[in-house]
């Protein structure tokens, strides 16, 4: 709210205050205050308050903040923040701003409505300024973010372009002192067809498209009131002043330029500000095109219905006058309002106020509301003629506040889904402070009619939840009563209503009479429950452990209005009850003390008897409350008895089983029955109902089979036939249901327990089973090995006993899940669990990357021989080949292996878990290639289902699809895992490489297609330099796994092994790869040799040394490094001992000058015991033969290392 007076100005916002009594409400508070005028003479003319609509998703529908829009005697409108912050200034005209009014986006209710755009007018004595919304909106906030960069940074503020607008010179009328914009409107055909000849005469010619124009109504004198008509695309916005402002701005900017350039300016020169007053465009003309002529009568203001249909005008003469804006008439006039202040009040028809079948969009009324200060009355007027509804005594000098318009920045896209509040009407009495706003109910558009208002206030009462049940019964009585002075449609509302309530208040009252126990002693023990009881023993032992693993469940916020104790309100129970909608909180109030053994069961059926209800919907609520409140049920073992009696009563009820039902056909009554245990997630209480409907229908159907045919043959029926196989179904999903409510293991993802039904099984199609059973595997993270363990022991014996004390969760979990196996020999055979299971490892691994369940694919081992090639192809093309690709183009393009960063981009995942990734593929790819070899000799497997799950209709499982994959191209395969291998291998030891530069055009083309293509691969010898690549990264890989050997040898005898686990395949691997490459490996062998001599692992070179073919090489080679060796112990130590210096005296000169050119740096360890070396001259002298040119040095370096030894 803004109060203003000649130049200053308060502002007031809402905030939440607490009075001195403690309680809590929302007052104004001034939030700013201060002078606005800034030229002299200057004063605030007219103020509005805009909210903007908020961009923020967290607050869609809401104000982000509020636009102060401030009018000025000088012509200038300017607007400001909340806190008083200048935001933009413009004069659009010199005359004094009269009036300030904001029409913002409305949500058509009809097809036909035109759309309107959201705008803002500003009048002049003689002008009207019309500006955009949308731009408006855009450049507000603009500005709002440029304010509030500047103060963070303490820059100053730029100046924003003015905005763009259209101005209009109103004519033909003497004065003008308010008016209203009332959008874009569209004649019809006749209007135009009228227009046109009333203007143009006889001969005038009409248009073929229908012009949209913009309605704009003024009040004033000369005439009373003006009707203007713009027709769209007349007139431009006016930017002549923006193109001057932005010219302006370069031309001051060259200037200062070139002063500097030519010397003009000196350094504490300061430039003159001069103000230039803006220059104002001229209004584009606008006749009025007709009026309500009065030359006494003078208007004072305007106020625009919600809907742009009505418009109030008051005048000097204390009267109030309605308009049709359509059609430009006055329609209603009041008399007595000196002085009045108007505002509006639409309100919509309540969901409960309106019929089910009622169409959309509901209906709308429209309340005109006047205030008269002389008298001090506020009134509601109905409209158009409807009655005044209400008036109030108020004070005579409040002030009747009505903005017309909501929030600016909304449109029909940014609408959707928003819940637009009413705009409000409120009176602000200034003697108290207090701020009254006025709310009118929708049923008083109706008041003329009595039997509408009854009607009305009938359905208010009813609607209403404090008001008691006596009360309302006595109502609708009295209405009942009095027949002559009510319609047929209420005598009907007022009779369904009435046994309704009655309904309520029987219920009520047997609930709180404890008689439940007095109908067992009148009436004998029917045998029927006891046999239910028997039948139950069968599965006691499953629904014991269900009970114990769903009663232990984590918690939960809950609401006491949600509570299953909950009392069910009057207003709630008429509501659900009037439309027959099957809820819970119904079937609670009626049954649930039933079931309990704490109401009367005979009573209460009788009593719902008496009523007329279906017994079908009777059906339905007792169903809802049994399988809603399922561990109350569980712990109440005498609730399955009552749920026999009662189901047999309702049985019984005329209506529920026809008498000439055919037992060769299914009873649609005992249908209902199955189809919401079928349908039910409660797996336990679904087959507690299953069973004692089946008993009870068995009954049903035995007496009728008597009454019949009087034979003592026992009736046999499809709706039997119907029970057991649902019976079976719901005892296979309560095991099914039981294991997957195991908790899983703390930090395993996998969501909430699952829950299960025989309709979701069914739908689910025949993978759904395996499915369900393979995500309890995942969240459980069981083990391949152990699970194969588990599923082993499925064909022994079942324990003859349960043990008393309770059981391991460990081998808890075994037990049900054999047992859920033995239920499902087909859906849960071995091979079907394990490929489900290894697509889900593969799934979760796909969501959770950086976790290694990709390995758990070594399940696919234990599989049938035909699965392990589909599972793995299936797996390879949905998942692993997009980031196998993407892990390939990355280290090609950096050149090496990437860091953690890169591999998180590219691949979504960290370099650590690429590697693994990596290594998970070859592995992927050898299972391939292995499948592939043996898939020829075996015939595949025969899916099959149970019996009574044959009917499963849905998506085909994975075990289907992957039997309908095609088979691979081995050499295809081949080539993918050489590539995985060399990645694999480049990210374990941090290599250098670009891996797909290793390969030929023809290799890196057939990378990453289908496995099943037949693509061109490299044949024949490779180029020589193609060779010599490879041959260098194989060699640094043999480097790379030395180094990691010395580094575990050096490590400490705790982590040594787990260093070495695993590594000792790598000289092999690389072997292989040289024979796939075209690499020699003798080369690879002799570079092993002398790297792990190298690095001082002497024994393991020794082994590898063996292998070698061309020995002289590896001599020369070996002969190099025992020369390093022995000039890092003579001339390189830095404690040089005596005889060391005496043996290198006595050395030949030849081998002295041999041993100082070497350089012992290039030593991965070179302290090594002369042992080792002694041993390593020895090796060479066998290994070179007597001719060779390096013989003798060699026989010289023996008797050194020898001379050395026997001094230490």
């Amino acid at each position: 709210m803004v109060v203003a007076k000649g130049s200053k100005a308060v502002f007031l916002s809402a905030k939440w205050r607490s009075d001195d009594g403690g309680r809590e409400g929302m007052a104004l508070a001034v939030s700013w205050s201060g002078t606005l005028s800034t030229d002299e003479g200057e004063s605030v003319s007219n103020v509005i308050c805009i909210p903007l609509a908020s961009q923020k998703r967290s607050s869609t529908g809401r104000p982000d903040w509020t636009c102060i829009v401030v009018g000025f005697s000088s012509g200038y409108v300017r607007f400001y923040t909340e806190s008083g912050v200048l935001l933009l200034a413009q004069l659009l005209n010199e005359d004094p701003v009269l009036r300030l009014k904001c029409r913002t986006y409305e949500i058509p209710r009809h097809p036909g409505v035109t759309e309107q755009h959201e705008e803002l007018s500003i009048l002049y004595p003689a002008a009207l300024v019309t500006i955009d919304g949308f731009s408006l909106f855009q450049s507000l906030r603009a500005c709002r973010n440029q304010v509030a960069r500047a103060a963070a940074a303490g820059s100053e503020v730029v100046q924003p372009p003015p905005l763009a607008y259209k101005k209009w010179g109103l004519q033909d009328m003497d004065a003008i002192v308010d008016h209203s914009s009332v959008g874009i409107m569209t004649l019809c055909v006749f209007d135009q067809m009228r227009n046109a000849s009333i203007l143009g005469g006889f001969h005038a010619s009409v248009k073929g498209s229908l012009p949209a124009m913009s309605q704009y109504i003024t009040v004033g004198g000369g005439p009373y009131t003006g009707f203007y008509y713009a027709i769209e695309g007349s007139s431009q916005p006016l930017l002549s002043h923006v193109a001057l402002a932005v010219a302006s701005k370069l031309t001051s900017a060259l200037f200062t330029a070139a002063s500097g350039w030519l010397g003009w300016k000196k350094q504490n020169e300061e430039e003159p500000t001069q103000k230039q007053k803006p220059k104002v465009e001229p209004a584009t003309p606008l006749a009025v095109r007709f009026g309500l002529p009065d030359s006494r009568r003078h208007g004072e203001s305007i106020c625009l219905s919600p809907c742009n249909t009505l418009a109030g005008v008051t005048d000097d003469f204390g009267r109030v006058m309605l308009l049709d804006v359509g059609r430009g008439i006055a329609i209603r006039m009041w008399k007595g309002y000196r002085d009045a202040q108007l505002g509006w009040v639409q309100v919509s028809e309540g969901r409960g106020e309106s019929s089910p079948s009622a169409p959309l969009p509901r209906r709308h009324a429209q309340f005109l509301v006047i205030y008269a200060p002389r008298r001090g009355i506020l009134e509601v007027w109905g409209t158009q003629q409807g009655p005044r509804v209400g008036a109030f005594t108020v004070g005579k000098h409040c002030r009747l506040l009505y903005a017309g318009y909501r929030l600016m920045g909304v449109n029909s896209v940014t609408s959707q889904g928003w819940q637009l509040h009413t705009q409000q009407v409120c009176l602000f009495d200034p003697a108290t402070g207090a701020l009254r706003t006025v709310t009118v109910p929708f049923h008083l558009v109706n008041e003329h009619t009595h039997t509408q208002t009854r009607g009305g206030a009938l359905e208010s009462l009813l609607a209403n939840k404090n008001a008691p049940v006596s009360c309302l019964t006595n109502i609708t009585r009295l209405l009942l009563a009095n027949r002559e002075a009510v319609d047929e449609a209420l005598l009907q509302l007022c009779s369904s209503q009435l046994k309704l309530l009655q309904l309520y208040t029987d219920i009520q009252q047997l609930h709180s009479t404890v008689e439940a126990s007095t109908d067992a002693h009148t009436k004998p023990v029917s045998a029927e429950p006891l046999r239910v009881e028997e039948e139950l023993a069968r599965v006691s032992l499953i629904l014991q452990r269900y009970t114990e693993l769903t009663s232990g469940s984590r918690p939960s916020v809950s609401f006491a209005q949600d509570s299953p104790d909950a009392s069910l309100s009057v207003r709630g129970f008429l509501s659900q009850m009037e439309y027959c909608v099957v809820v819970y909180p119904v079937g609670s109030f009626l049954f649930w003390g039933c079931l309990t053994g704490e109401s009367p069961l005979q009573k209460v059926c009788d009593t719902l008897q008496e009523t007329g209800i279906s017994p079908q919907h009777l059906l339905s609520l007792l169903l809802s409350v049994w399988l809603h409140r399922e561990k109350e049920v569980l712990k109440k073992p005498k609730a399955v008895r009552h749920l026999h009696t009662l189901l047999t009563a309702l049985s019984s009820m005329k209506g529920a089983v026809e008498s000439s039902w055919d037992m060769q056909c299914v009873s649609p009554w005992w249908q209902q029955v199955r189809s919401a245990c079928v349908q039910s997630h409660s797996a336990a209480a679904a087959l507690l109902a299953a069973i004692v409907a089946h008993r009870a229908a068995k009954v049903n159907i035995t007496s009728l089979a008597e009454t019949k045919f009087q034979s003592e043959w026992e009736a046999v029926s499809l709706e039997l036939e119907q029970w057991a196989v649902c019976v079976r179904q719901l005892e296979d999903v309560l095991a099914l249901q039981t294991l997957l409510c195991v908790a899983p293991l703390k930090g395993t993802p996998g969501g909430a327990t699952p829950h299960c039904s025989v309709k979701a099984l069914l739908e689910g199609g025949r993978g759904c089973i395996a499915d369900s059973v393979a995500k309890w595997v995942f969240r459980q993270d069981l083990a391949p090995e152990g699970l194969k363990d588990m599923l082993q022991r499925r064909g022994e014996a079942q324990r003859t006993e349960q043990p008393s004390q309770p059981v391991l969760r460990e081998k808890s979990q075994e037990d049900l899940l054999v047992s859920v196996c033995q239920r499902f020999p087909d859906s849960l055979s071995p091979d079907l669990l394990f490929a489900h299971c290894c697509w889900e490892y593969v799934v979760q691994w796909n969501k959770y990357p950086e976790v290694c369940w990709v390995r758990q694919y070594r399940i696919v081992f234990n599989i049938h021989a035909v699965f392990p090639q589909c599972i793995s192809s299936m797996m390879w093309n949905t998942f692993i080949v997009k980031r196998f690709s993407a892990a390939a183009f990355l280290m090609e393009k950096v050149g090496k292996a990437p860091k953690e960063r890169l591999c998180r981009r590219d691949v979504g995942m960290g370099d650590g878990a690429m590697t693994s990734f990596l290594g998970s593929c070859v592995e992927l790819l050898q299972i391939l290639m292995e499948a592939d070899s043996g898939i020829e000799e075996v015939t595949p497997p025969e899916l099959c289902v149970e019996e009574v799950w044959g009917g499963a209709e849905g998506p085909a499982s994975i075990v289907e699809l992957a039997l309908e994959q095609r088979g691979i191209h081995y050499p295809l395969v081949q080539h993918h895992c050489l590539l995985a291998t060399l990645l694999h291998t480049a990210m374990t030891f941090n290599l250098r490489v670009k891996p797909l530069s290793l390969f030929d055009s023809k290799g890196k083309s057939a990378f990453f297609r289908e496995l099943v293509s037949i693509q061109l691969m490299p044949s024949g010898d490779m180029d020589p330099g193609l060779v010599s690549l490879r041959q260098e990264f194989l060699l640094r890989v043999l480097t790379g796994w030395v180094k990691t050997q010395s580094e575990a040898g050096m490590a400490p005898a705790s982590t040594r092994l787990d260093l070495e686990s695993g590594d000792e395949m790598w000289p092999s691997l690389c072997l292989d790869l040289g024979t796939l490459l075209q690499v020699n490996p003798d080369i690879l062998r002799r570079h092993l040799v002398c790297e792990l001599y190298n690095q001082g692992l002497d024994p393991r070179a020794e082994q590898v040394m063996l292998e070698v073919e061309d020995k002289d090489v590896l001599g020369s080679q070996l002969l190099v490094l025992t020369g390093q060796r022995l000039s890092y112990s003579l001339l390189h130590t830095q404690t040089q001992t005596k005889p060391a210096m005496e043996l290198l005296a006595r050395l030949p000169p030849t081998l002295c000058t041999w041993l100082k050119a070497m350089d012992p740096s290039e030593l991965g360890c070179p302290s090594v015991p002369l042992s080792q070396t002694s041993r390593l001259v020895s090796r060479l002298i066998e290994i070179l033969p007597e001719n060779h040119g390096q013989y003798s040095l060699a026989l010289h370096l023996l008797e050194a290392v020898e001379v050395l030894q026997g001094e230490d």
